[in-house]
Formats: C-alpha cells, sequence, structure tokens
C-alpha cells in the first residue's frame, strides 16, 4: 500500500510541474495582445506544457469585457484548450459578471483555486 501512495505522490508533482497557471491582472491592451495572451496560447499550442489556465483578475476582467480583439483571441485560445477562468470578485467589481459568463468563461471566486495551484508546484506567471 505505501508504494501505491508514494506513486501517487509522484504523479501528482509530475502533472503540477507539467501545468501553468497566469494571472493576468493588467488592463493595458498592448500587454495583453504582445505577452500575456500571445505566450498563454502558445504555451499549449506548442505543447510547452500540458494543461494551461489563464485566470481572468481585477482590471483585466473589465479589459476582457469592453474589447472585442481580445474576445475574440480569448475565444481562440479556449478552442485550442486553454482553460479560462475568471474572479467573480472582480467581476462584480467591475459589473461584468454575465458579459464574462456569456463569452463562455467559469467565472467563480479564485482564492481558494489560486492557493490550491501554488500549492501543488504549479507554474503561476502574472501580469
Amino acid at each position: 500500500m505505501a508504494k501505491y501512495n508514494l506513486k501517487a505522490q509522484e504523479n501528482t508533482a509530475t502533472n503540477s510541474i507539467d501545468k501553468l497557471i497566469v494571472l493576468w491582472t493588467s488592463d493595458d491592451p498592448y500587454l495583453a495582445e504582445r505577452m500575456v495572451l500571445m505566450y498563454t496560447h502558445a504555451a499549449k499550442t506548442a505543447g510547452w506544457f500540458k494543461e494551461v489556465t489563464l485566470i481572468i483578475w481585477g482590471p483585466s476582467a473589465k479589459l476582457t469585457a469592453e474589447n472585442l480583439k481580445i474576445q475574440e483571441k480569448l475565444k481562440e485560445m479556449q478552442k485550442d484548450g486553454v482553460i479560462i477562468e475568471a474572479c467573480i470578485a472582480c467581476a462584480t467589481a467591475y459589473n461584468v459578471v454575465v458579459d464574462l459568463k456569456n463569452l463562455g468563461f467559469e467565472v467563480k471566486g479564485m482564492g481558494k483555486p489560486l492557493t490550491d495551484y501554488l500549492k501543488s508546484g504549479a507554474k503561476v506567471l502574472t501580469f
């Protein structure tokens, strides 16, 4: 039984190593287009990471709701397998919860999930 548990722990650690979480907080559209979304999308499509998650947090929630070009890019990323999540507290503060949900993004409390990502050993980038 001990060998099985050790093996399960090794698999979890290996899976966390191959997981990228991008915490996007900036409302700068140029940073979004030329760095955040570009790298996040490439990390998934080029296979640099097996699992890639983009978290829309803070001012990026408002930018997403207002910018059609960014919305199109996010939909393309989602089709290619990038998981997109958004902070409900932030979306509520900017009055964009419905907008983000209508775009097909999961809008939820993100404090605990972010903490879990950090504790899991996943790679976390913040912009």
